[in-house]
C-alpha cells in the first residue's frame, strides 16, 4: 500500500519530496521511501537524496529509514557499506515487504548492512517500530 493511500498520510505530519526515481516522505526522525518501478537505485541517486536530506535536516542528522517496497527495483547491496562510510546518518532501517521476492532482497540487504534492518509485513508495523526506537525517545 502506498503511503498516500494509508490512514497515516493524513494523521502524521510530513513533507513530501518527489524525485525522478521515487517519492520520499520526511518526518521528524525518519523517512519513508517509495521507489519507482524497475529503476536501478545506484550511487548517484543515493547521493542526490542524501544531499537533499542533509540540506533539509541539517548536517548532524540522525534518522531512520523506511523503504516501502510497493514496486520492484534493484540496488547493489554493497552500496550500504559505501553509504555508511560516506554519510552514516541512518540509525536503523525498516523494509516493508509485500511478496517473497521482496523478502529475499531484504534478506540480502540485511547481510550487507551494519545497521539494524527490520523486515516488516505492513507499513503500519514499520512506522510503529520506527516511532518506538529507543534512539528517538527523549
Amino acid at each position: 500500500m502506498k503511503f498516500e493511500n494509508s490512514i497515516y498520510f493524513t494523521q502524521l505530519k510530513h513533507h513530501k519530496v518527489v524525485f525522478p526515481f521515487g517519492t520520499y516522505y520526511l518526518f521528524d526522525n525518519y523517512i519513508i521511501a517509495e521507489h519507482t518501478e524497475e529503476i536501478h537505485f545506484d550511487w548517484p541517486k543515493i547521493k542526490e537524496i542524501s544531499d537533499y536530506l542533509i540540506d533539509f535536516y541539517g548536517p548532524h542528522l540522525k534518522i531512520g529509514h523506511i523503504t516501502n517496497r510497493i514496486n520492484h527495483y534493484s540496488i547493489d547491496p554493497n552500496l550500504w557499506h559505501k553509504f555508511n562510510k560516506e554519510y552514516g546518518f541512518v540509525i536503523a532501517s525498516a523494509i516493508v515487504i509485500y511478496d517473497d521476492f521482496g523478502y529475499r532482497n531484504a534478506t540480502l540487504e540485511k547481510q550487507f548492512s551494519t545497521n539494524s534492518i527490520k523486515r516488516c509485513s505492513s507499513l503500519e508495523e514499520a512506522i510503529f517500530w520506527m516511532q518506538n526506537l529507543k534512539e528517538f525517545k527523549t
